[in-house]
């Protein structure tokens, strides 16, 4: 007679051998993203707390909802759908739309996430998938960023749309058009998050501080980041050293396709989520390489001007291909050899 063991369960990653439990994990994960969420409230005023307010509770609102309707167990206490509706806020400018932002949420959480079986089964990050749509879909309202309200660099193209709304261009956007060196703002003032951009991806120092964190409590391995970050800096180094821009040096501009546009953001937060990325550690570099390397042939050569969510959403897709090459370059196998 076979024997049945009660106490072995068998359940879809995230597997953590670890004291953090999922609703803990989701909370420093949030932890994490509160310097961001401070320095972009300082940057374009308190509507960036009241639209990530509104992504949180929508998300939680659907999530609670399409499990109430199908008669699945609530997960809406493990902070998951939270941290998916931070992240979506973190990725459209400050003016978007609140009715935008709650489309946004329904594609994140039922389309992406639960109709594959919820936490541990969708295919692709939430956040990203709903971003993506979200430019397809409101391309204007995705590409109106507010300028900083209380230090607006002198940038080209900024225009006051009301006395509490000041448009202009993101950084990636004037390279995009072609703009000099001397039309972008100075790289501390990218590094610090006083530019135009969507609400969570402007600081670079405030998403390092959240990364720290992350990278301290274990919750997230350094060879992500680090990989993605540093193949962007490569790229950029190796193309404005063969093609130069007037007034910086190569070394500049590889410094500002870092700092610019989502490379911080989706390098520390996105392109590490559990579920949609590789387990193995040479598949987190490969997972890190892949973003780089996509996302830098999109903003040089394709018509876009930003590529990282494109290229996190592509990584995500291959994800299972780079763990079975992993598998198997650790473990070995292959074919069977011939009987003699």
């Amino acid at each position: 007679m076979e024997k049945t063991y009660s106490n072995l369960t068998v359940s879809s990653s995230p597997h953590l051998v670890t004291k953090l439990d999922t609703q803990k994990t989701m909370m420093w994960v949030l932890i994490a993203l509160a310097p961001s969420l401070l320095v972009s409230t300082f940057v374009f005023g308190p509507r960036v707390i009241v639209l990530t307010a509104v992504c949180i509770a929508a998300s939680m609102f659907f999530e609670w909802g399409y499990e109430k309707v199908m008669k699945r167990p609530d997960t809406v206490k493990d902070l998951s759908a939270a941290v998916t509706g931070t992240l979506i806020a973190f990725n459209v400018p400050a003016t978007f739309p609140f009715y935008m932002a709650v489309i946004g949420c329904f594609v994140a959480i039922v389309l992406v996430k639960q109709l594959y079986g919820g936490l541990g089964r969708n295919f692709a990050n939430p956040a990203i998938v709903a971003r993506i749509m979200l430019l397809v879909s409101f391309a204007t309202q995705m590409t109106t960023w507010p300028a900083a309200r209380n230090v607006v660099p002198m940038m080209p193209g900024i225009v006051e749309v009301s006395p509490d709304v000041i448009t202009g261009p993101t950084p990636l956007a004037i390279v995009g058009e072609g703009g000099a060196f001397s039309e972008l703002p100075s790289l501390m003032d990218m590094f610090l998050g006083f530019i135009g951009g969507s609400v969570g991806e402007v600081s670079s120092i405030a998403l390092i501080i959240g990364g720290c964190i992350l990278i301290w409590k274990k919750i997230i391995s350094p060879a992500t980041p680090v990989a993605f970050i540093g193949t962007v800096f490569v790229f950029a180094l190796i193309y404005y050293a063969v093609k130069p821009v007037e007034g910086a040096s190569a070394i500049q501009m590889a410094l500002f396709h870092i700092l610019a546009g989502g490379v911080m953001l989706g390098a520390i937060f996105m392109a590490t989520d559990y579920v949609t990325s590789p387990i193995m550690p040479l598949g987190k570099v490969l997972m890190g390489i892949g973003c780089g390397l996509f996302t830098m042939i999109i903003r040089l050569f394709a018509g876009y001007p930003e590529g990282v969510s494109f290229s996190i959403l592509l990584m995500n897709i291959v994800t299972p291909l780079i763990d079975m090459l992993c598998l198997r370059l650790q473990y070995g196998g292959g074919a069977k050899k011939k009987d003699e």
